[in-house]
């Protein structure tokens, strides 16, 4: 029935009603003591409403109801001799208290209103934002497979050249373009993590021998602490090796990198150092931003999209850590703050996760 449904969605109300009648016979019945009453029940209004916040009309009916009641008994006390004439002002004073409760109630529920349509709007651009990218890198891929057929039918041919070899690297590096941005449209997503135990010292001590033997440089591997870490094993080589590999864009045959894993306050910090020419301060802030690149002072000499440190920054916040970088003469350190305690979410559907994070290669 309509009565009882109305009953059960103000439930809350109906109470106070009673509450509030029980008082106003209170004030009824014993007139020298009115005022304790009388302050119940404009006080609990003030806080139901608190919770409730109903409608302008639903709140000018409440609050003129219980000024006539409340005022009307005082006011008849008043003239019958009991009760004082400056009693009467407490109830413009209680109604200013409840109004400014009002005012304040309903900003509040405006921000929120507002907050909620933001992270509906938010959450509405991140699934077509993932959309498009997905669309786009699937429209691209088509066209990418068949140039790169073609290409390798003419080096299996024997009529390779240098142009070939080219085409051919510069459809690799667009490959690799289309996987990580697809990999940053799907960060934010609750499953873009499959959780392991990773043996922190091993770990490091793969992407060491992995890197050190197809780039010359004058490789290092520094102190790395022992012990293991909580986190998706596959994206955090993704970072590392993003960290690498911007490392061996940036220096010269004979300029040293270095990888260690080092114990923070916090937890755990994956770090890649160089000796290139390292990165400009005001460059710093922007440099693990999408399409971010500092171009003035590192240039690229193959090219890039500059997606590389904003996926690290990515995978990074994924796990609840950060990255950061520090930039001196002759050394720039990157680093990977990996936190130690972090909670295990619920399992994820790994395979997924892993065959999307081995289509993003370095």
């Amino acid at each position: 029935m309509p009565a009882i449904d109305w009953l059960r969605r103000h439930s809350v109300e109906a109470l106070w009603v009673l509450f509030a009648a029980a008082n106003v016979g209170a004030m009824i019945a014993w007139p020298s003591w009115e005022t304790i009453p009388f302050h119940f029940v404009w006080i609990s209004l003030t806080l139901l409403y608190g919770f409730r916040v109903w409608g302008p009309p639903g709140t000018a009916l409440v609050l003129s109801a219980v000024i006539l009641t409340t005022g009307g008994s005082i006011l008849a006390d008043t003239f019958a001799g009991i009760q004082l004439w400056g009693e009467l002002f407490e109830v413009p004073l209680m109604s200013a208290m409840f109004l400014a409760m009002v005012w304040h109630a309903r900003r509040r529920v405006a921000a929120i209103h507002e907050s909620e349509a933001l992270a509906e709007s938010r959450a509405t651009l991140l699934t077509r934002q993932e959309r498009f990218l997905h669309d786009v890198t699937h429209e691209l891929r088509t066209p990418v497979t068949i140039a790169r057929g073609h290409l390798e039918l003419l080096e299996s041919e024997g009529r390779s050249s240098a142009e070939v070899a080219v085409a051919l690297d510069e459809l690799g590096r667009i490959e690799r373009i289309i996987s990580r941005l697809l990999l940053l449209a799907k960060a934010d997503r609750p499953d873009f993590l499959a959780m392991t135990e990773v043996d922190v010292e091993a770990f490091v001590e793969d992407v060491f021998m992995r890197w050190s033997e197809v780039a010359p440089r004058g490789w290092r591997l520094g102190p790395t602490v022992r012990g293991r870490v909580w986190a998706d094993e596959e994206a955090l080589r993704i970072a590392l090796d993003a960290l690498v590999e911007n490392a061996v864009e940036y220096t010269d045959q004979d300029q040293l990198i270095e990888l260690r894993a080092t114990a923070t306050g916090e937890g755990i910090a994956l770090e890649v150092a160089d000796g290139g020419c390292g990165v400009p301060p005001d460059a710093l802030g922007r440099i693990f931003e999408r399409f971010g690149r500092a171009d003035d002072a590192r240039a690229r000499t193959n090219g890039g999209a500059g997606l590389g440190l904003s996926i690290v920054a990515a995978i990074a916040k994924a796990h609840g850590g950060t990255c950061t970088v520090e930039s001196g003469p002759g050394e720039t350190i990157f680093a990977l703050l990996l936190p130690s305690n972090r909670p295990r979410p619920s399992p994820a559907t790994a395979e997924r996760r892993l065959a999307e994070l081995h289509a993003v290669t370095y």
